[in-house]
């Protein structure tokens, strides 16, 4: 298990998925895979630096754990920001246009879709989010 602890900031999406990808490279992780991890790093990242800390900033800690049998990847995601569950709200209506969607939710239905599983809780005075990819 590796963990690298920084700042919520939108700025720090690039360090925080070069973090993930050098683990990943260890384990000879498929391009497809580490292309659905990075997109679901930049939305979850994102989200926590945009909002959990808002209007200041504070700390992430980004851990990455590799099982094995099967072999997958968790990355898990703390902060001790405003507690939110983003996977409470419902997901988008995707057979609608653009137009006639609810603004928000997209990313995160995008993260749902492209990873193994994906879980959340609030626990200690901590927001906690994990994804789990099979590679």
């Amino acid at each position: 298990m590796k963990e690298l602890t920084i700042d919520a900031a939108v700025e720090h999406i690039a360090q925080v998925t070069s973090f993930v990808e050098e683990q990943l490279e260890r384990y000879g992780c498929p391009m497809k895979a580490q292309a659905q991890i990075a997109v679901a790093i930049d939305e979850l990242f994102g989200n926590i630096a945009h909002y959990a800390y808002h209007p200041g900033e504070g700390p992430v800690t980004v851990r990455v754990e590799v099982t094995e049998a099967p072999l997958a990847v968790l990355i898990t995601f703390i902060d001790k920001g405003v507690p939110y569950d983003p996977l409470a709200k419902a997901d988008p209506d995707v057979s609608l246009s653009a137009e006639e969607r609810e603004i928000g939710g997209l990313g995160i239905y995008m993260v749902k879709k492209c990873m193994d599983d994906i879980s959340y809780e609030y626990k200690n005075g901590q927001n906690i989010l994990q994804i789990k990819k099979n590679i």
